[in-house]
């Protein structure tokens, strides 16, 4: 014998899967309740919070191989401009923002560097931002919404060599504004050009992706970031004589294609030791941070995108 029972009728519920929700990278329809979107996997809560706001967020490429120091730079840049009075000043959205941030200070704190991003879209570190710029001459700041993924490298090397591999990628950098290119000065320095290759690869794709269009890539900014200058003073104190002599290649494509611009070195520790581990091998440590170069690409980006 069973007992009946009233069981209430929410088909309220219904109305709401009824509206789909776009997302914000992709455009592709989503549910109301669904974390990650469907077709390319990029956070819903970035269309959540464009939906909220008048402002259009714009976005904001960083790309380069695997281990060139994206994401330490990603984590310092977001820390210091957090924390800065003067200057661009950054105001995270989300409590996925700060994710990125509190990863990157916790490894270095640790005197180690954070841990290499997976190729999965849907575990990579997003950044949604508000930065407020004093305008010269103005008194009233004006706040810019700024998308920006810790995109991992291996991921954009896959959709170069084999496009439409991973659709949050292509859809993603359609719609940038500008891109930061990160290029590891130690492997240049030894000879290694591989770096020269990918950053190649990289403009070439770029180049190519909506064609030669009045709001193609070629006249949007792009800022060619040599990481780990630490270990190399050829190029902290002149980087572009460094892209000149060691990347040829990287060179001739920005001339050639990319009206606006521009070579920084930058660095994140003073100094690196290796240590040799059984179960990881030589690693590569910061016994001190001593922060070079880390704004000036971005300040420069900023003054380079439009309104």
């Amino acid at each position: 014998m069973t007992k009946s029972t009233i069981q209430p009728l929410e088909s309220y519920r219904l109305a709401q899967y009824a509206v789909p929700i776009p997302c914000y990278i992709c455009g592709a329809d989503n549910t109301y309740d669904a974390e990650f979107c469907t077709h390319c996997q990029a956070p819903m809560a970035l269309a959540h919070q464009a939906n909220s706001q008048k402002i259009r967020p714009h976005m904001m490429a960083a790309v380069g191989t695997s281990a060139v120091g994206k994401t330490v730079y990603l984590g310092m840049l977001i820390d210091m401009l957090s924390r800065q009075s003067k200057g661009s000043q950054l105001l995270a959205r989300g409590a996925f923002s700060i994710t990125l941030q509190q990863t990157g200070r916790a490894a270095l704190a640790r005197c180690e560097f954070p841990d290499k991003t997976p190729s999965e879209p849907d575990r990579w570190n997003w950044v949604h931002c508000q930065i407020h710029r004093q305008i010269p001459r103005q008194r009233r700041r004006h706040p810019m919404e700024l998308i920006m993924p810790d995109m991992a490298g291996d991921a954009v090397l896959d959709e170069i060599d084999h496009p439409h591999t991973y659709r949050l990628i292509r859809a993603f950098l359609t719609k940038c504004s500008g891109a930061m290119v990160f290029v590891d000065a130690v492997e240049l320095q030894r000879g290694d050009r591989d770096q020269d290759y990918f950053a190649m690869k990289l403009l070439s794709y770029l180049a190519e992706l909506d064609g030669v269009t009045a709001s193609g890539w070629c006249k949007r900014p792009v800022a060619l970031i040599f990481t780990k200058t630490d270990q190399c003073d050829e190029c902290r104190f002149d980087p572009a004589a460094f892209a000149k002599a060691h990347a040829s290649g990287l060179w001739q494509q920005c001339r050639e294609r990319f009206r606006s611009h521009r070579f920084f070195a930058t660095a994140v520790a003073g100094a690196c030791v290796s240590c040799e581990s059984r179960l990881d091998g030589r690693r590569y440590l910061p016994p001190r941070i001593e922060p070079h170069g880390i704004v000036e690409p971005f300040e420069w980006l900023l003054g380079q995108i439009k309104e």
